[in-house]
């Protein structure tokens, strides 16, 4: 299940994942939250000033993934990292720290807090998302409260049940 949290020019993904591992050498699948902040699309105004208005969530920018090896079981907490400074939406490598697993949602709820070194360090110009900060540093509580909901929905395994299908891409 995907869940958007929208802060004018600031977004807020909130999606149930699993994940096949390819290398079985790397430790197997996990399952969990996945977390990313993301800048909002300004489309063209479309219709009567009345008509409903597209929104796009479009760039990551950062990234949080509660993980759990599906070998290790819930709680195990044992894949959970973050992604910081996402460059055209790839994630980089994985950064695993003691706070991100001593206390995962004090952890996010800290880091959504101030955003603005988030979007510093993927080389976005902070300073028209002043605004959009803030309000999402007042909103960090709830979304921080969506994930644990969402994380122990997966743990209690009615969500990230099974591995995605695979899309089929067009040749």
């Amino acid at each position: 299940m995907l869940r958007v949290f929208c802060f004018h020019t600031l977004g807020i993904t909130v999606e149930d994942l699993y994940l096949v591992d390819p290398d079985p050498h790397r430790g197997g699948h996990e399952r969990g939250v996945r977390v990313e902040l993301r800048l909002l699309g300004t489309p063209s105004w479309r219709g009567s000033p009345n008509a409903s208005q597209q929104v796009v969530v479009d760039q990551a920018v950062w990234r949080a993934d509660f993980l759990e090896s599906v070998t290790g079981g819930p709680g195990s907490k044992d894949r959970m990292h973050h992604h910081p400074g996402m460059l055209d939406n790839e994630p980089g490598r994985r950064v695993f720290e003691p706070g991100l697993t001593a206390d995962p949602m004090g952890w996010l709820e800290h880091r959504l807090s101030d955003v603005l070194p988030l979007l510093k360090a993927a080389h976005v110009d902070a300073r028209s998302h002043h605004a959009s900060a803030e309000a999402l540093r007042e909103a960090a509580p709830e979304v921080a409260g969506t994930v644990a909901t969402a994380l122990g929905e997966v743990r209690a395994g009615t969500l990230a049940t099974t591995p995605p299908e695979t899309p089929i891409r067009p040749s």
